[in-house]
């Protein structure tokens, strides 16, 4: 992360939603949200590279690690924003890309846990009487690696760089209050 917040209104989820340049920015955009860094969740190897990643043998998935203020926004508000960012029945898949380190996913952590998990529980049941059975994870974080900085904000330093998400999801985010970084 680029700053230490340590100010316990600040909050940690990690949202695995297929490629993490886009997921990234989308959650960039979202007022709320202090602070972003893409990297890797819940795999079986120690300090994993993107091309070890790829490879779809080391059990990670894309991941975005979100900071969150949350006295500005909340585990809800952040979560009914994922679903909207994703397709929650796809296996394996956002838009083009394919792989298990493409699929969806919500992990906790730490001392959030009894405050977020609850919360979430509840955005998935909500979800699945929408969509049916839903293809994402919500579990605990098992581990977070912070992907190569080349990899870090992206679509900020390529804009015209590939993304999955179209830019009408970029611009709803923005339109719900843009929270700098």
């Amino acid at each position: 992360m680029k700053e230490n917040h340590s100010n316990t209104r600040y909050q940690d989820l990690y949202f695995a939603g297929g490629c993490f340049w886009g997921t990234e920015k989308y959650f960039k955009l979202i007022k709320g949200v202090v602070e972003t860094e893409v990297g890797y969740a819940n795999g079986n190897t120690q300090n994993p590279t993107y091309e070890q990643v790829y490879t779809d043998t080391t059990g990670y998935a894309e991941c975005v690690h979100v900071r969150f203020d949350a006295e500005a926004t909340s585990v809800r508000r952040l979560a009914e924003m994922y679903f909207k960012a994703i397709d929650p029945t796809s296996v394996n898949q956002q838009g083009e890309d394919k792989g298990t380190r493409y699929r969806t996913g919500v992990y906790y952590a730490g001392s959030d846990k009894q405050d977020v998990e609850p919360v979430l529980k509840q955005v998935f049941e909500e979800q699945t009487r929408i969509y049916g059975k839903l293809a994402v994870e919500l579990m605990p974080l098992k581990n977070f690696v912070r992907a190569e900085d080349y990899h870090q904000d992206y679509l900020d330093k390529n804009p015209g760089g590939y993304c999955h998400l179209s830019p009408e999801l970029f611009e709803y985010a923005r339109s719900q209050g843009i929270q700098g970084l």
